[in-house]
């Protein structure tokens, strides 16, 4: 196992193009940090800097002890996982397995016992002699776990692993990853542009957008103080809530005039703000709720175990999430109030949180 740390990392193309902006971060040994971000933010680039298949524009890429920049991808001492199997679809799983090791004329009997103590952690014991075609996505998507196992190298590197998987085999790979790296406490930088992806399975989270790391925490610490907007609007589902006016007059004075009651912190007073709401932290209001305001409900949602409430403020849509519970139908009015301990106040030029 080997720490990852990246100093000031940029990546520009021969076109100009920055695609990763002085990225600076380290990957403690042994554990599992993920990056996020949107399609194009520079994430899939920095974890090809890490493998080597990305020439480094400048800064300084260490794993361990070793200054990396130039070493062979090969002579790095990584395994990596790529969002398609790449199986040989030709192989058994256990010669799948094993062919990277023969490769590196490894003896035969480590080979075996690496294959069958990856095959048994994965669940693939009985399944070795069967080819690719006649698996399923996630049963595949292990072999190609398994062949990265069988490596023991010092990092994982995993590249959107599950991207190519229906909804129900993500959720169960995703849970065989994370059980996996608890048993073997390796390494691992997991790549995703999945925000529950990022949120369940990452000890740490680096947020990138348009090549420049937003945000590095847990997750829970993402979710609760997002440094900027971005960082609030990417992470959770649905989307925070986001509301500008002035706070004046014990509320948020909306451009239309229309007056939210909410408490504010004092120094705030006077300032145009963003207001961040998540979905969660509206409630229909109870008769007791002084801090509330009228929306009209727009559209209803029940998924199971909760409701999603479509609600306009004015011009301004907003989403409510609650437990089921009778509601007003579509077109009528609703009464709700705001939990102020949980508001998030960000400048609207920079974005940044207040």
């Amino acid at each position: 196992m080997a720490k990852v740390q990246l100093e000031n990392v940029r990546k520009v193309y021969e076109n100009g193009q920055v695609a990763v902006q002085g990225a600076t971060f380290e990957v403690a040994d042994g554990e599992l940090m993920v990056l996020v971000g949107p399609s194009g933010c520079g994430k899939s680039t920095l974890l090809r800097m890490i493998a080597g298949l990305e020439d480094i524009t400048s800064g300084t890429l260490r794993i361990g002890d070793k200054v990396v920049n130039d070493v062979a991808p090969k002579d790095r001492d990584i395994a990596m996982v790529f969002q398609s199997y790449a199986l040989y679809p030709h192989m058994t799983v256990r010669e799948n397995l094993a062919f990277g090791l023969k490769l590196r004329g490894h003896p035969q009997a480590v080979i075996d016992e690496r294959v069958r103590n990856a095959a048994q952690l994965l669940g693939l014991s009985d399944m070795l002699d069967k080819l690719p075609k006649a698996m399923s996505g996630g049963q595949r998507q292990r072999v190609a776990l398994g062949r990265a196992m069988v490596r023991e190298s010092a990092v994982f590197l995993l590249d959107e692993p599950l991207s190519n998987l229906d909804a129900k085999l993500r959720h169960s790979v995703r849970t065989e990853i994370a059980q996996l790296h608890r048993k073997l406490g390796t390494t691992m930088v997991y790549v995703t542009h999945d925000q529950v992806e990022a949120m369940t399975l990452g000890q740490r989270i680096v947020v990138l957008n348009a090549g420049v790391i937003q945000q590095i925490d847990t997750p829970m610490a993402l979710y609760e103080r997002p440094a900027n907007l971005f960082v609030a609007g990417f992470l959770g589902s649905p989307a925070m809530n986001v509301l500008r006016g002035t706070l004046q007059d014990g509320g948020l004075r909306m451009a239309d005039g229309r007056q939210v009651p909410l408490a504010a912190p004092q120094e705030l007073q006077g300032r145009e703000v963003l207001v961040g709401i998540r979905p969660e932290h509206l409630q229909p209001a109870a008769t007791s709720d002084t801090v509330a305001f009228e929306g009209k409900v727009e559209g209803i949602e029940p998924v199971g175990n909760e409701i999603f409430v479509n609600l306009t403020l004015g011009e301004q849509m907003l989403v409510m999430r609650v437990p089921p519970q009778a509601l007003p139908p579509v077109g009528g009015a609703l009464k709700v109030a705001l939990h102020g301990a949980h508001l998030h106040f960000f400048d609207p030029q920079s974005e940044l949180r207040l």
